[in-house]
């Protein structure tokens, strides 16, 4: 006997995603602007806590999280980093 492989392969176009295509925002689409205006310029004034040499910085159990809360932390803390919303502390 032969051995027969059909193979049918189709090229789909996807379309990208769009914020209206969330259900809850197509519900409240008068809320949200059209365009969203970016990240603000930068300001005059530069936060920052200033430090007191030699404190030690106060040692607390952190809080326990659900095993699915825990797997995604890190991805959660990724994602803001790459979009620099966030930053290691030194």
């Amino acid at each position: 006997g032969c051995e027969l492989f059909f193979a049918q392969v189709t090229g789909t176009v996807s379309k990208e995603k769009r914020v209206e295509d969330v259900p809850v925002i197509h519900d409240f689409l008068k809320v949200f602007p059209k365009e969203l205006p970016g990240l603000l310029p930068p300001r005059q004034v530069e936060f920052r806590i200033d430090l007191i040499s030699g404190a030690t910085p106060v040692a607390r159990v952190p809080y326990r999280l659900a095993p699915s809360e825990l797997k995604e932390l890190p991805e959660q803390l990724k994602e803001l980093s790459e979009k620099g919303f966030i930053r290691p502390s030194s």
